[in-house]
């Protein structure tokens, strides 16, 4: 059985699950407390991070682009990253924003400030780091939607890579009621075509110690 190392609040982790969700791969999870650098674990993966996907046979594959390159090359009966030259061109464009720029602008200062920095002992959150995460995060909304209201799916005609590349970080954000979905409706049906998606149940139904989840999270409807 394939193993993937993860926290449950971390977007990249939850790119492959919804990616591997997607794919029809059946995986088990295991909890890695990455702040606890435990030796067994860096030995899988150096960098101490996660996710790290254990394939059956014993391969470690560590970070969540290598591990989706791995997954369309040794899984391709369900492409995620687009058909024709132009169109991964554009799926590898926008994973690059959602899981960069995205990450560092948004993600990092949002929960990486209100949860990650406590869990990993390195202080108290930054008041302005979280203004500029929020205020960043209503940019990148207007992107999203503008994106998804002149295109089937993100990156084009098809689902793709980057829409659970997106969809990791802003269902990781909702999750900690952190996303005002009225400031670009485009962006919210997007978000509610996705989670309706079978592969979205996982995610839908974690939970962490001490975050409720707003009541819209497991809506399926909004």
């Amino acid at each position: 059985m394939r193993l993937l190392y993860h926290l449950p609040l971390s977007p990249f982790s939850r790119k492959v699950r919804l990616v591997m969700a997607e794919k029809r791969l059946p995986f088990e999870l295991r909890l890695e407390r990455v702040w606890e650098r435990r030796a067994e674990y860096l030995e899988l993966n150096p960098t101490g991070q996660v996710p790290t996907l254990i394939e059956e046979g014993g391969l470690a594959i560590p970070d969540s682009g290598v591990i989706c390159e791995y997954l369309e090359e040794a899984y391709p009966d369900t492409p995620l990253l687009g058909r024709t030259a132009a169109e991964r061109v554009e799926v590898r464009r926008l994973v690059a924003w959602f899981d960069g720029k995205f990450a560092e602008e948004v993600t990092r200062n949002l929960l990486g400030e209100k949860f990650m920095k406590q869990l990993s002992g390195r202080g108290q959150p930054d008041a302005g780091a979280i203004r500029v995460g929020y205020a960043q995060l209503r940019e990148h909304l207007k992107y999203l939607a503008w994106l998804a209201e002149n295109r089937k799916w993100l990156a084009g005609p098809t689902l793709s890579l980057a829409d659970f590349a997106a969809a990791g970080h802003l269902s990781a954000l909702d999750f900690a009621g952190d996303v005002d979905w009225s400031i670009a409706p485009g962006a919210r049906e997007w978000y509610a075509k996705m989670k309706s998606r079978p592969s979205f149940r996982g995610v839908l139904a974690d939970r962490v110690p001490g975050v409720v989840p707003p009541a819209h999270y497991t809506d399926l409807d909004f």
